[in-house]
């Protein structure tokens, strides 16, 4: 844990009392801080007041003029649709707004220990990135922290150290809420329509992604999107550091060109991403040649870079390999809870069977359009099941409603084995990559895609597709949970 010692001797509120709400409540108390906890649901509550020197307190009722600061959970809103009434209360009081990253950035000033911060965000990508990096820097043999928003909050990472490097995935809500952010390598990724409930429109949200890599001390971005090409631009006249890389092949530093292989402007780096089979597809191209490109910054000889592509074994939920047994392989997307995410699985293979749905974003799925032609079939489940029905339908695309998941599974699997008993040689990939958030049946992606592996392996181990139901919440209820995905 990171002790945050820069309110010492203040008082603190802390709204939202979730995994890094509990951390956060554990690091400022460490540092001396008195700090003053709630969070809507009894039982978040009941978890904090086991927390020595917390004091569980309606901030509803209290005197917010004696508050140092709000530190605030990221799943709660800042500003849109409309901030939160523990938001409102702070900002008539003059009580700044702040969350767990900037609480790392200014006790990471404090310490005057100048620890290496890389920091990722992108709308798709980051936790792929952000856990490609960290294997990279680890094969080295450094001293790797990673957390952020792929899964381990930040200040439960060890104490800073000189030679300790943070290599932290930052959604756009953990950005909106670190004013101060300032890593030594920003990485941008993309920047395409999303959470804009939560931003109020794509420019605010664009904005928001920007100046985290505008206040690194370098910039690392992509050029695959036009918001992003414009923000190195943007950079590059200001006279700011930026390396810039892409996916899909160009004149600039770090690239993927278009036959796969990772090479640098020098020349003194090649690799093809044929070798790395959990690299596949044009975004992880991306994904790799950001990755690369910052351990090139941290002096990584091209035979660690090596090694740690064809060793790297991907990420949970995130074009996951499950399994493979007689024609048929299993792939695990969970983690595309939009669109975009989902537009990068289906261009990674010719035919797929999808299985898709959940509780639909803005705009659905009419994006995909171009890669309707790699679908053998389309199985629905969850509330975007109508919704996704009509444009499949629009486009020729055959598909079924299966409701859950333990159906659309089932039928994926029989359709799979009928192709290959017919004589296609083709691998029959059953891809799992909803386009939607989870929350209609499922608590949070994570679950959604354990559900999904789980039933996979069942079937590989007995000829059968169960699925726990004890996982799977009523299709008509939509959690309430604080948790984001995404972003």
């Amino acid at each position: 844990m990171i002790p945050i010692t820069i309110f010492e001797g203040k008082k603190v509120a802390v709204f939202g009392l979730g995994g890094s709400g509990l951390v956060t409540l554990e690091a400022l108390t460490a540092g001396g801080a008195e700090v003053f906890a709630y969070d809507d649901k009894e039982a978040s509550r009941d978890k904090a007041a086991l927390i020595e020197g917390v004091k569980i307190c309606d901030l509803q009722m209290a005197d917010w003029s004696d508050f140092a600061a709000l530190v605030l959970a990221p799943g709660v809103p800042l500003t849109h649709p409309e901030p939160h009434w523990s938001v409102k209360k702070a900002e008539a009081a003059g009580v700044e707004v702040i969350g767990d990253i900037e609480l790392f950035c200014r006790q990471r000033r404090a310490s005057g220990i100048d620890a290496p911060f890389i920091a990722i965000t992108g709308t798709n990508g980051k936790s792929t990135t952000t856990a490609l990096i960290s294997h990279l820097l680890s094969v080295e043999g450094l001293d790797v922290q990673m957390g952020g928003n792929i899964g381990t909050p930040i200040l439960a990472l060890d104490p800073i150290a000189p030679d300790r490097i943070y290599v932290i995935e930052v959604s756009s809500y953990q950005i909106d809420l670190a004013p101060s952010i300032d890593p030594s390598i920003g990485v941008l990724l993309n920047i395409s329509a999303d959470h804009l409930d939560r931003h109020g429109d794509l420019l605010n949200y664009a904005r928001i992604k920007s100046r985290m890599v505008t206040a690194a001390e370098l910039s690392v971005v992509a050029l695959d999107d036009r918001l992003c090409a414009n923000v190195a631009s943007n950079l590059r006249l200001k006279g700011h550091p930026v390396v810039t890389v892409s996916g899909f092949g160009n004149e600039r530093a770090m690239v993927s060109a278009p036959d796969g292989v990772l090479q640098s402007m020098e020349g003194d780096f090649l690799f093809n991403l044929d070798q790395a089979r959990a690299l596949r597809g044009t975004h992880n191209a991306q994904n790799a040649a950001a990755a690369v490109a910052v351990a090139r910054q941290l002096d990584l000889p091209p035979s660690v870079l090596v090694a740690g592509l064809k060793s790297f074994g991907g990420l949970e939920h995130r074009m996951e390999e499950v399994g493979a047994a007689d024609g048929l392989l299993f792939i695990n997307d969970s983690k595309a809870t939009n669109a975009d995410a989902t537009s990068r699985a289906l261009a990674s293979f010719p035919k797929v069977h999808w299985i898709l749905g959940g509780l639909p974003k803005a705009g659905g799925i009419t994006s995909l359009v171009d890669y309707f032609d790699r679908i053998e079939h389309a199985y629905l489940i969850g509330k975007a099941s109508e919704e996704f029905a009509a444009t499949l339908s629009k486009h020729g695309v055959a598909f079924s409603f299966c409701g859950h998941m333990d159906v659309a599974l089932e039928r994926a699997v029989a359709a799979s084995k009928e192709s290959v008993a017919k004589g296609n040689k083709a691998e029959q990939v059953i891809l799992l990559s909803p386009a939607c958030a989870s929350f209609d049946q499922f608590p949070n992606f994570t679950t959604r895609g354990d559900v999904f592996r789980d039933a996979v392996h069942h079937y590989l181990e007995t000829g059968h597709v169960s699925v726990d139901a004890a996982h799977v919440a009523d299709q008509d209820t939509v959690s309430d949970t604080l948790v984001s995905e995404g972003h």
